[in-house]
């Protein structure tokens, strides 16, 4: 419906939504924030930029929107930006954003916790909500650290890791977690049927920043991260091993305490799956002990959507607490 058309009603209500504009909307994750955005009950979509489909129209929200280039959105008419720009890119324009007078959420590495330029609160919301509330700009999290960071949370601020330990996290995705380009070895063709590990050797980019949040939490434990690529669209499961100081008789129960309230996080004595997570803005978790080993160990399972809970839901919830909004408005729980 145009604007210019709607009845008086309508027009009165568009007015006073929140003006949100995204930066690099023609993304996967670009692409779900404009949804959420021009869904969401008190904001609007004020600019969709994508320099690479500039005039090109998209629908969102049932409403068309055009793509506009970077250097025409009018930053300073929003309230808020999503900068969901790539890795590299995206830093000069959340300060350009903010110097225009915009709260900005980043949803690339370029200021989270383990990058050079780490200066902003990280916006893992069920741990940073009080710092995010009060930030004018947010450092939005990778989708596996996420995943990761969210199931150890409990464990790290009970002190239960065992010290010195080693905690394995092998975490699958859907193939929109490789971004929206082009490239043979994501083609349906190549990746139906099939599934493997990419990045081994512990090498994979989001490990700089679980590691940087290990340390600021005062863990000492080392991390090997494998990541693996799964023939779905979306979601993430990891399956994380982790020596505990001591063994827990309530396994479930350092989840259930540190959540109790969460609207975002599910603890479930059922395993996740990712039929359980995908289009919500949810983390599924569960965990158990592991037999037979001389170390106690607890095994945990978490599940999310990796364009929701681990990109854009989360920037939007975020982004409602930039914006003194209640933090599930306008996210699929």
């Amino acid at each position: 419906m145009a604007i210019d058309r709607a009845p008086p009603q309508f027009y009165a209500l568009f007015v006073h939504k929140l003006a949100i504009g995204v930066l690099g909307a023609s993304g996967y994750a670009g692409r779900e924030l404009c949804e959420l955005v021009a869904r969401h009950p008190s904001a609007r979509l004020a600019f969709a930029s994508a320099n690479e489909r500039v005039g090109a129209s998209a629908r969102f929200g049932g409403t068309e929107h055009t793509f506009v280039a970077a250097e025409d959105a009018r930053l300073g008419d929003a309230a808020l930006v999503f900068s969901a720009l790539p890795h590299g890119a995206s830093a000069q324009w959340v300060s350009a954003a903010h110097a225009a007078g915009a709260k900005v959420v980043d949803l690339s590495a370029d200021l989270r916790p383990g990058s050079s330029a780490a200066c902003v609160p990280y916006g893992l919301t069920e741990h940073a909500r009080e710092l995010v509330r009060d930030a004018e700009i947010v450092a939005n999290p990778g989708c596996y650290p996420t995943v990761t960071l969210l199931a150890l949370l409990p464990l790290i601020a009970r002190g239960l890791v065992a010290p010195g330990a080693t905690i394995t996290v092998n975490a699958a995705s859907g193939v929109t977690g490789a971004g929206f380009s082009p490239r043979r070895e994501l083609m349906f063709a190549e990746v139906a049927e099939d599934f493997r590990p990419y990045a081994i050797g512990n090498t994979h980019r989001h490990l700089a920043e679980m590691r940087a949040v290990l340390a600021e939490l005062g863990c000492d434990a080392d991390l090997i991260f494998t990541p693996h690529l799964l023939p779905v669209a979306r979601g993430i499961l990891a399956t994380i091993t982790v020596p505990v100081a001591e063994p827990i008789e309530d396994v479930l129960a350092p989840w259930r305490e540190h959540y109790a309230g969460e609207p975002f996080i599910e603890v479930s004595a059922e395993i996740p799956a990712l039929r359980d997570v995908v289009h919500r803005n949810v983390v599924r978790i569960t965990a158990t002990v592991a037999a037979g080993v001389r170390t106690p160990t607890i095994i945990v399972v978490a599940a999310i959507d990796n364009l929701v809970k681990g990109a854009a839901g989360q920037a939007v919830q975020n982004a409602n607490l930039l914006l003194g909004l209640d933090e599930t408005m306008g996210l699929p729980a």
